[in-house]
C-alpha cells in the first residue's frame, strides 16, 4: 500500500468540515459523539478512497469503489443521526459495525491480490 500524503491531508480536511457541519446542525447532548464518530468514519473511508494506492491497479480500483460506497453509506447514516434524537449505544453500534465491515472488506480485497 502506498500513501499519498497531500491527498490524505485533503481527505482529513474534508472529513473535518463535514463533521463540523454535522455538529452545527445537531441540537442534542450527543453533538461531540456525532462529530467525532462521523469524523473517524468519514476520514478512514475517504483516505482509502483518494489517499492510497495498492500494488495492483485492480486492487486499487476495488478498494476505492468499496471505500466510496461506505463513505456514502456513512455520510447518509450520520445525516440521519444528525436530525434524529439517538442513544449513544445505537450510534456506536451502527457506525462501529459499518466501519468494521468496511475494514474487513478492504482487507480481504487487498489480500486477494487480483
Amino acid at each position: 500500500m502506498k500513501a499519498n500524503f497531500v491527498e490524505i491531508i485533503i481527505a482529513i480536511a474534508v472529513s473535518l468540515l463535514i463533521a463540523y457541519g454535522l455538529y452545527s446542525f445537531h441540537d442534542s447532548e450527543n453533538k461531540i459523539l456525532l462529530s467525532v464518530g462521523s469524523f473517524v468514519f468519514l476520514a478512514v473511508t475517504l483516505i482509502f478512497t483518494i489517499g492510497t494506492s495498492f500494488e495492483l491497479p485492480r486492487t486499487t480500483t476495488n478498494v476505492r469503489v468499496t471505500s466510496g460506497i461506505f463513505f456514502v453509506i456513512g455520510l447518509i447514516s450520520n445525516l440521519i443521526f444528525t436530525f434524529l434524537d439517538f442513544s449513544v449505544p445505537s450510534y456506536i453500534l451502527i457506525n462501529g459495525i459499518l466501519l468494521l465491515v468496511f475494514i474487513l472488506i478492504a482487507y480481504l480485497v487487498n489480500k486477494a491480490k487480483q
